[in-house]
């Protein structure tokens, strides 16, 4: 006999949304987790009183009312709405792209000459069918915008030049004619107050948990323990890497407590010239509307991702497609294993759309 129904593999968002489910439906769980805390890459750690985003920032918004009331069972969200500044060489824009950027960029005042303006330069470029992401961008906001604002940020984010860069990267930028700086077009969007972590913890409230325990490295005895296993880790590790690596983007922190209340008085600004090395600063009390006396900030750094690295933003070329599709083949195979979530399902996934993958698969699977 089997111990348990389920071995979840994986406490960030989507394992725990699964494990939650499958306890109410009766079933007995087991959840595994290879890092020392649960939450996966939301995870935060409170530091000077400050809930710091320890994997990048993550700002949960949605306009899913089935997605916000389910989550916000587990937690109470605040108003805290993206508005990241734009810093490129000491001038200062806002993002993203709408009548204040445009009035500080050309002096103009109504949606007419912003329009004016961008179709004029749009002409002058000549570009009719984009083909790479810098003819898109120009398209969508102009040269001046794209030179400023979006070619060196871009460059430092994927490592490689806008015109190896599909078009299809910066189609949901978000360009406004109004003066709303409201980076996301979400009719429920916040801050889980307390963070992340204990967002998690509540979810996973009376579920048997097992932390600093590697899969992959004890899976014989694991796998024996449950009749299915749910799968959250990289799809390509679990087989070994059979047909070679899939590919990512990694991202590399630097996190320092300044003994001053206010660093840059935004969660979040983007340093978007290519001189300098890091593509954002985040200060985190200012996600939650902080008044600590010291502040946490976190410089972001972009990087090319190597074995062993932390994988963060999938590389879904033609190529990585390709690979990835035999290894959706071998997934398929697997009787007593389903693959979810951003790694087991080699997906960049915003967390509402986690939280949509992990109940349709309770609907199916419960």
């Amino acid at each position: 006999m089997k111990k348990y129904d389920y071995l979840v593999v994986g406490a960030g968002l989507f394992g725990a949304i699964f494990a939650h489910e499958a306890v109410k439906k009766g079933k007995k769980v087991l959840v595994i987790d290879k890092r020392p805390n649960v939450a996966g890459n939301i995870y935060t750690e409170e530091i000077e009183g400050i809930n710091v985003h320890k994997y990048g920032a993550h700002i949960f918004h949605t306009n899913n009312k089935e997605v916000w009331n389910y989550i916000t069972q587990f937690a109470e969200f605040n108003r805290y709405t993206n508005s990241p500044v734009a810093n490129y060489n000491g001038e200062l824009y806002s993002l993203p792209f709408n009548m204040y950027t445009f009035n500080k960029m050309w002096g103009v005042v109504t949606p007419e000459q912003a329009e004016a303006k961008i179709k004029s330069q749009r002409e002058a470029a000549g570009i009719t069918e984009p083909k790479n992401l810098e003819e898109q961008a120009i398209s969508l906001v102009g040269t001046d915008i794209y030179e400023k604002l979006i070619k060196g940020y871009t460059q430092k984010q994927w490592g490689r030049p806008c015109t190896e860069l599909p078009s299809f990267i910066i189609k949901r930028l978000p360009v406004r004619l109004t003066f709303d700086n409201n980076y996301f077009n979400a009719l429920y969007q916040g801050i889980p107050m307390g963070g992340y972590t204990k967002l998690i913890e509540n979810i996973l409230e009376n579920i048997e948990v097992r932390l600093n325990c590697d899969y992959l490295e004890h899976r014989d005895e694991l796998d024996k323990l449950a009749d299915k296993i749910v799968y959250t880790g990289a799809i390509d590790a679990y087989f070994g890497f059979k047909y070679g690596a899939l590919e990512y983007r990694s991202v590399r922190f630097e996190t320092e407590v300044l003994d001053k209340s206010n660093f840059q008085g935004n969660a979040v600004v983007n340093y978007t010239d290519a001189e300098t090395p890091f593509t954002r600063i985040i200060e985190h009390k200012f996600f939650e509307f902080g008044t600590q006396p010291k502040t946490v900030i976190s410089r972001e750094y972009s990087s090319e991702w190597k074995l062993g690295d932390e994988p963060y933003y999938p590389v879904n070329d033609e190529k990585n497609g390709e690979l990835y599709a035999k290894y959706k083949a071998l997934a398929d195979a697997e009787r007593q294993v389903i693959f979810g979530g951003r790694l087991g399902e080699y997906k960049y996934y915003d967390m509402d759309k986690v939280i949509e993958s992990a109940l349709s698969l309770c609907n199916k699977e419960l």
